[in-house]
């Protein structure tokens, strides 16, 4: 059995990387919002535009099941908790396995 504990920790560790660039493109987006960070900022541009292009698949999937209500999209809340779930899951059994 303690041939999975790699295995679990590597699912926990690019979870929480994961969880990581999902709550950065949320701080980037209230901070576009707030105009604390320009629109014309390039940097912030390609970090957003990478950002979404990561996150965006999952959201989409997320958004089939659970569709936006009055106009608030909660896709990136449930999968901050669900990428929460699976990491303290891996590492959990990851520790279980040693």
């Amino acid at each position: 059995m303690a041939i999975f504990e790699p295995f679990f920790y590597i699912i926990g560790l690019v979870a929480d990387v994961y969880y990581k660039l999902v709550i950065i493109q949320i701080a980037l987006y209230w901070l576009l919002h707030f105009n604390v960070i320009k629109v014309k900022n390039t940097y912030a541009h390609k970090t957003i535009k990478f950002l979404e292009a990561i996150t965006e698949p999952a959201y989409k999937k997320i958004r089939e099941k659970v569709k936006p209500f009055n106009g608030i999209d909660f896709s990136p809340l449930i999968f901050v908790l669900a990428l929460i779930f699976i990491s303290r899951l891996a590492f959990r059994m990851s520790e279980l396995l040693i």
